[in-house]
C-alpha cells in the first residue's frame, strides 16, 4: 500500500501514550510502508475541531482520557459497545462517516482468554469509575452472573446499574472494609489509581485459581498484582490490556490481520519490560 493513510493517539496529556509504537511496529510488521501513526495533545474542547480539520487520508484515532466521553458526540455512528459503556477509545474513520467504537471492554476479554480465563462466575471489581464498565463488560462475556463492586460511594456503584440491568447481572456494592467477596471470587478486575488498592489487597484471602486484572501498567506491580501471586493466582496487567485494545484498534483501521506478536514485542520494548 503506497498510498498515505494516517491514524493517531489523542488525549491529553499524550506524550506519554505507548500506542505510537505499538501500531508503528504493526504497520511495519504487516507491510504497511504507507502508514504512519502520530500522537497529538487534544483536549475536550478541541476534539470537535480537530476532527472536522481531517483530511480523506485518516483511517482512524484512538482516544485516550479525557476525550473518551465526548467522543460519542462527535461521531456520526456508536456501536452498541461504546453505547452499552458510555464511552469510546476509538473513533473509524471511512468514507466519510465517523463510528465510535469501545475495544477496551472486549480488549479485557481477549486478554483474559489469551491467558487461559474463559469463564468466571462470580466477579469483584475494584472501583466504580469508567474502567469499571468495561470490567462489567467483560464480566457478563465470561458468563458472570453476579458482580461485586468495592466503592467508598455508594452512588459511584448506583451509577453502574444501567449497565449491569442491561448485561443481565447482579450488582453488588461492597467496602473495602470486607474483602471477603474479592478472595472469593473467581476474577478480580482493579480499576483503582496507584496506590489505592495496597492496604486492601494485603488483607485478601486470595484464592490459588483467581485470576487478578489490574488495568494499570505504571508503576508495576500493584498492590493486588504483588499481594495475588503468593496464593498462586494468575496475574494480568494495563500492558495486556493496551495490546489488546490496540489490535482490535489495529484491524478497525487497516482492515488487514494485526501481527500481535510483533506488536507486542515493540510495547515491552517501549515500556522497558
Amino acid at each position: 500500500m503506497s498510498a498515505e493513510h494516517r491514524a493517531a493517539v489523542l488525549g491529553s496529556p499524550v506524550g506519554h501514550s505507548l500506542s505510537p509504537a505499538i501500531h508503528t511496529a504493526g504497520y511495519v510488521a504487516a507491510g504497511l510502508t504507507g502508514w504512519r501513526y502520530e500522537a497529538h495533545e487534544v483536549t475536550e474542547p478541541g476534539l470537535a475541531g480537530f476532527v472536522a480539520g481531517l483530511g480523506p487520508e485518516w483511517a482512524g484515532l484512538s482516544l485516550t482520557m479525557p476525550l473518551k466521553h465526548v467522543a460519542l458526540t462527535v461521531a456520526d455512528e456508536v456501536t452498541d459497545t461504546a453505547t452499552l459503556l458510555g464511552a469510546a477509545n476509538t473513533l473509524l474513520l471511512r468514507g466519510g462517516v465517523r463510528r465510535a467504537d469501545n475495544t477496551d471492554a472486549p480488549g479485557l476479554v481477549d486478554a483474559l482468554a489469551e491467558r487461559g480465563t474463559t469463564s468466571a462466575g462470580h466477579v469483584a471489581v475494584l472501583g466504580a469509575g469508567g474502567t469499571a464498565r468495561a470490567a462489567l463488560y467483560a464480566a457478563s462475556r465470561l458468563g458472570a452472573t453476579d458482580v461485586t463492586v468495592y466503592a467508598r460511594r455508594p452512588d459511584a456503584v448506583a451509577a453502574l446499574r444501567d449497565v449491569t440491568d442491561r448485561l443481565g447481572l447482579v450488582l453488588r456494592h461492597a467496602d473495602f472494609a470486607d474483602p471477603a467477596a474479592a478472595g472469593a471470587a473467581d476474577l478480580v478486575v482493579s480499576t483503582l489509581p496507584a496506590g489505592a488498592g495496597d492496604a486492601f489487597a494485603r488483607t485478601v484471602r486470595w484464592r490459588a485459581d483467581v485470576t487478578v486484572f489490574d488495568v494499570l501498567y505504571s508503576p508495576w506491580p500493584t498492590g493486588p498484582a504483588a499481594a495475588a501471586p503468593a496464593a498462586g493466582a494468575r496475574v494480568l496487567g494495563g500492558l495486556d490490556l493496551l495490546l489488546a485494545q490496540a489490535v482490535r484498534q489495529f484491524e478497525q483501521f487497516t482492515g488487514v490481520p494485526a501481527p500481535a506478536d510483533a506488536m507486542r514485542a515493540a510495547l515491552r520494548s517501549a515500556a522497558g519490560s
